[in-house]
């Protein structure tokens, strides 16, 4: 029987990476990285529970670092196999990667500066750090105190409303069968032993090159087998540039019966602009869709350019600065769109913007080159000779020493700057600049990750810290949620209502289990009853939990 494990995005928002074996092929769909916290980010260390010599192959949603910023570190540990994507996906993802292989290259020089400027420190450091990693390996072995392989069964008959039992299509095993031996795990290899330095970079710029070669261009709509077995389809989800929904067709057993997965990836926001919306599926078996917004709605897109423009207003009037922290890869290219909208219909002054993300301009550099993909309205703006994607007055700075001369421009101006939540980046720099000054505006248009410095200022906080300092928050904070790249919770709904959709449960095409996957527990927790009341039997796993599917 096929068996899907859940290697990250599992009760968090990054490292999405699923594992599903049958008895003729193992593939990996995504292959990403931990981000945020050092409890999160530590997990990257953590062996796989897998030989990446034994895979077959790897089948890629997107290229944003959180679904394909372990790749590297596959390659690297022995993976020989193709890496399908889109196209786009692969040109964005060779930003994405030898970019992040530079950055872990440069935390290990940074860690070392630091370890020898502070020899009485060393000691406490690596102790806290060899904790977190002890506790990560506990962790994904205990998968949070549930049993950490559960097996999916066929619905039994019953009824909910006289109390008799009804199986889902998950059930735990019996008390104590958690231990129960796995009759495939002596036919599975045990990964090589590992001696983990934490200290070291994770992977370096040419280890991302090194993986580069192994991407396979696939084209929306197209099928393609994967594996042994295993059929590959890519639709487009409307996230970011060249992202996809991956639906599988899957034959555990050469001749025998198929089975039909779809994996959301990240699903982008309907009516959003410059992509298409996303592809809506009517049928599967199983379905592991994000559930990164449950429990929140978006701003409707009119009150969201609304707030912008506003903004862009009382800053002029301010005589200040606005602060975009943006991801350099969907959201960037959306803000600049909207902007360059603004000023063409008269709605906002047309002030200086700078553009500090080295990245986010190469990245605006591959979505002109695949038009392909826009959608309607943004495809007409191209034809017509109109550039979208550009603003009059923007001043681009690659250079680092051009990004620090910001802050000595003629005041007002606007800043879109990388990271979205201030993990890290060139925005940080600007933000040591504007965070006591009360003329400046920090607008956030995206997703802030739990604990991370843009959730703590986005809920209020009054003092942060900065650099090991506290520093008091005089700067204005404003947040739209309208401009997210994912879809909030009645789209997520709304596109998983379309499996429903003229069927009932147990009919041909009704998933028996959808699986929610790539969100907070806060918003699996306000998304699962939604889902259920939709009439699916839905399970929220644990990190490396193990499913056999029947």
């Amino acid at each position: 029987m096929p068996n899907l494990s859940f290697l990250g995005g599992a009760a968090t928002v990054t490292g999405s990476q699923y594992l599903l074996e049958t008895s003729r092929a193992r593939i990996l769909i995504d292959c990403g990285l931990f981000q945020g916290l050092p409890n999160e980010s530590i997990r990257n260390r953590v062996p796989p529970p897998y030989d990446p010599k034994t895979l077959d192959a790897v089948v890629l949603t997107h290229a944003h670092l959180d679904h394909c910023g372990a790749l590297p570190l596959l390659v690297k540990q022995g993976y020989p196999g193709p890496i399908y994507a889109t196209m786009p996906t692969i040109e964005l993802a060779g930003l994405v990667l030898l970019d992040s292989g530079r950055l872990h290259e440069e935390f290990a020089k940074r860690e070392a500066r630091w370890e020898r400027r502070h020899p009485d420190k060393v000691a406490a450091d690596d102790a806290r750090e060899e904790h977190d990693y002890e506790a990560a390996i506990e962790l994904a072995h205990t998968g949070d105190d549930l049993p950490h392989m559960v097996t999916l069964v066929a619905p039994a008959p019953g009824s909910a409303a006289t109390g008799e039992h009804v199986a889902t299509s998950i059930e735990p095993h019996p008390s104590g069968a958690a231990a129960m031996p796995d009759p495939e795990a002596a036919m599975r290899p045990a990964p090589p032993p590992l001696t983990v330095d934490l200290d070291a970079p994770l992977y370096t710029e040419d280890d991302a090159a090194a993986a580069l070669p192994h991407f396979r261009p696939v084209r929306y709509g197209r099928s393609i087998e994967v594996a042994p077995g295993i059929t590959a389809t890519f639709d487009d989800a409307g996230h970011i540039l060249g992202s996809a929904i991956i639906r599988l067709t899957v034959q555990d057993a050469e001749g025998g019966p198929e089975q039909h997965f779809v994996f959301s990836g990240d699903l982008g926001r309907r009516d959003a602009p410059i992509l298409r919306d996303p592809t809506r599926e009517t049928t599967a078996d199983y379905v592991v869709c994000e559930s990164t917004y449950g429990g929140r709605e978006h701003d409707p897109q009119d009150e969201a350019v609304r707030i912008l423009a506003e903004t862009v207003h009382l800053v002029q009037q301010a005589n200040g600065v606005l602060l975009v922290p943006s991801f350099a890869i969907g959201r960037t290219q959306e803000v600049v769109w909207q902007l360059d909208r603004l000023l063409e219909e008269g709605r906002i002054p047309q002030l200086p913007l700078y553009l500090d993300s080295p990245m986010a301009s190469k990245a605006t550099a591959i979505y002109k080159s695949h038009p392909e993909v826009y959608d309607a309205e943004t495809r007409r703006l191209f034809d017509s000779g109109a550039t979208p994607l550009d603003y009059p007055t923007q001043h681009v700075t690659n250079d680092v020493r051009d990004s620090q001369a910001i802050e000595r421009a003629a005041r007002p101006y606007l800043i879109v700057a990388s990271n979205g939540m201030l993990t890290g980046g060139r925005v940080v720099g600007h933000l040591r600049f504007l965070i006591d000054d009360p003329d400046a505006t920090i607008l956030f248009v995206g997703y802030q990750g739990k604990g991370t410095l843009g959730a703590h200022l986005q809920a209020g906080a009054t003092t942060v810290m900065l650099d090991g300092q506290a520093r008091q928050v005089r700067c204005k904070v404003r947040s739209i949620s309208g401009f997210s790249s994912h879809a909030d919770e009645p789209q997520l709904l709304d596109w998983l209502g379309s499996f429903a959709a003229g069927r009932q449960p147990g009919s041909d095409g009704f998933p028996r289990t959808v699986f929610l996957v790539h969100g907070d527990p806060e918003a699996q927790a306000a998304l699962e009853p939604k889902v259920a009341a939709l009439g699916f039997t839905v399970h929220v796993p644990k990190w490396h939990e193990r499913v056999v599917l029947d």
